[in-house]
């Protein structure tokens, strides 16, 4: 893709993350002449070094976990032998097609793609150092925008006192660029990055410690999802350390590995060790050295200020979306804020503004876990009157017949307005299932209407309809 020569644009995106080609892409198709600019990769951290090789990885443990069952189905194969180095290979397969194909999308957009380091340099230019390439001669190009949209995403962060070395003491990144496995790991921080690696580490064969210094795992999930997700792994055999406490600057490395110890002093305290340590303790905005300080944009708690109803900063023609906003700092919601920015600055009015509460939220562990809306606690916290249907995985045929069914499906409703406030699924292909509760929210359907839309049978997708119509207490199979 060689470098167009005109530094005119109507919009210049920074950052070519999901949100960042979203809104090129989208823009590009609403007539307008884009730029999109980043000094790595298009497909950005999601692609990468985030989602796509993090679920491939997954997938390769689950798969490793079902062989392990295979008998139960009538098929007779010995234990299954772990290539990882194969599973890794693949995994950087999977990525190199998909960034086959953006690649191609942004010629069959019409974008200009402009690779370099790109700076804001006030609110409608952005300043790209370029490597030279067989492309283009490198050297500097100034992009001149009539807008422009920041899309420059997070990193890995750390515990103060607590300093990664890729070697025994790691981060996400290091997992996703390595084909090795430890025999044993402690894994620091219980979100959905901690809980995925987690579980695929054990599916793997190895011996895992998972620690998070609240009181449940992935917090941010309904405290019943919490508590079956703990049991789970503790019955699969992690050990599972929750309001864990220890000195991120006592932490000893080794030349064979780590050590540390949670808990109090004396004989209530744990040691634990590893040969390795691996950080998943959240991500912190990419907000630096992007120019920001060129603009009027605001910083609100290290993340850069907009209105949800058109992404726009305190500058009229600069954008901000992704994880350098904050919000929930997932990649399908950046493409969603990315789409919003666009239509806005296409002066198309027909489009879905942003309400975070009515994005799906997806952790691919074993069982899976997916949501949409208001936890139970949030609705007690807000005095939402409501009420609950809950339907186990046990009675949905389908869930017997794939021999994955632990979890359940959660449907909270209001019992004065009939809405549909929270759809909680913890079970076999969660992610998949909650798009239907996320349609719903979007389409205000209330649980009666969701139970009384027929579902396949026998399908996974009963558990939400059966779920739906607990509601009321209407469940058929349950």
């Amino acid at each position: 893709m060689a470098v167009g020569s005109s530094n005119d644009f109507d919009l210049v995106v920074l950052g070519a993350g999901t949100g960042g080609y979203s809104a090129a892409f989208r823009a590009a198709q609403l007539g307008l002449k884009v730029a999109l600019v980043d000094q790595s990769k298009i497909g950005g951290t999601c692609l990468h070094i985030g989602c796509i090789p993090t679920k491939a990885l997954l997938e390769s443990a689950a798969f490793t976990e079902r062989i392990r069952h295979a008998k139960e189905y009538g098929i007779g194969v010995g234990d299954p032998v772990v290539d990882y180095v194969q599973m890794a290979a693949r995994r950087d397969q999977v990525v190199k097609r998909l960034w086959t194909g953006l690649k191609s999308l942004v010629d069959k957009n019409k974008v200009t793609w402009v690779q370099g380091r790109g700076r804001l340099d006030g609110p409608r230019n952005v300043r790209v150092q370029m490597e030279a390439t067989e492309d283009n001669p490198g050297g500097e190009r100034v992009l001149q925008g009539t807008d422009v949209i920041l899309a420059t995403g997070s990193r890995v962060k750390s515990l103060p006192g607590l300093n990664p070395d890729g070697k025994r003491i790691i981060t996400s990144d290091d997992v996703l660029t390595t084909d090795t496995l430890p025999k044993d790991v402690i894994v620091i921080g219980a979100g959905a990055v901690g809980v995925e690696f987690a579980s695929m580490y054990h599916d793997l064969g190895v011996k895992v410690t998972l620690l998070e210094y609240l009181p449940s795992l992935v917090p941010l999930e309904d405290k019943e999802v919490s508590q079956a997700l703990e049991r789970s792994f503790t019955r699969r055999g992690m050990t599972v350390m929750t309001n864990a406490r220890f000195d991120p600057k006592a932490v000893k490395v080794t030349k064979t590995g780590v050590s540390l110890i949670v808990g109090p002093e004396g004989k209530d305290a744990a040691q634990l060790s590893a040969e390795q340590l691996l950080v998943a303790t959240g991500r912190a905005p990419n907000i630096e050295d992007v120019g920001l300080e060129t603009t009027k944009a605001e910083i609100d708690r290290g993340f850069v200020k907009v209105d949800l109803r058109t992404m726009r900063t305190r500058e009229q023609h600069l954008y901000a979306i992704g994880d350098v906003v904050g919000g929930l700092m997932l990649a399908h919601t950046a493409g969603h804020e990315g789409l919003l920015a666009a239509h806005t600055i296409a002066g198309d009015k027909d489009t879905h503004l942003m309400d975070y509460v009515e994005q799906p939220r997806a952790t691919y562990c074993r069982p899976e876990i997916a949501s949409v809306g208001l936890t139970e606690q949030q609705c007690q916290e807000k005095g939402l009157p409501y009420k609950v249907g809950k339907v186990p995985f046990q009675a949905v045929a389908k869930a017997l017949i794939g021999g994955e069914y632990e979890g359940f499906a959660k449907v909270i409703g209001n019992t004065e307005t009939g809405d549909t406030l929270g759809v909680h699924v913890i079970g076999p292909h969660a992610t998949d299932l909650i798009s239907e509760a996320t349609l719903a929210f979007n389409l205000e359907a209330t649980p009666w209407e969701i139970g009384g839309t027929t579902h396949a049978h026998p399908t996974l997708a009963e558990i939400i309809g059966e779920a739906a119509m607990a509601v009321d207490g209407k469940s058929i199979n349950f």
